[in-house]
């Protein structure tokens, strides 16, 4: 897998659809409970789907950590900032002041 800036180019995270689709291909690539034919979408809870387990909650926090070039806090780690693409969306923007773009 290739670095964030070399996926994206200079711009690194251009906007945050490029970042809902990262997020949703690395759970659609490392759940052996997701079903191709099945959507994802970007409010779907993936622990009440049953996507998730614990040890796949901890792949998916340093995926991002790594991928979204974040670090995480204690008090964020959460149910609510994983349980859906948007609030990894929220929470993502929130570690990055409001915004996708790198400064």
């Amino acid at each position: 897998m290739l670095p964030l800036k070399q996926e994206l180019g200079d711009d690194c995270m251009k906007n945050e659809n490029e970042v809902r689709y990262m997020i949703r291909e690395f759970i659609k690539e490392n759940m052996d409970a997701f079903y191709e034919e099945e959507d994802l979408s970007e409010d779907d809870n993936i622990f009440e789907k049953g996507y998730v387990s614990s040890l796949f909650a901890m792949r998916l926090l340093n995926f991002i950590e790594a991928k979204f070039e974040v670090s995480i806090p204690d008090d964020m780690i959460q149910l609510e900032n994983f349980k859906s693409i948007n609030s990894m969306i929220c929470m993502i923007q929130q570690l990055k002041g409001g915004n996708f773009v790198e400064k």
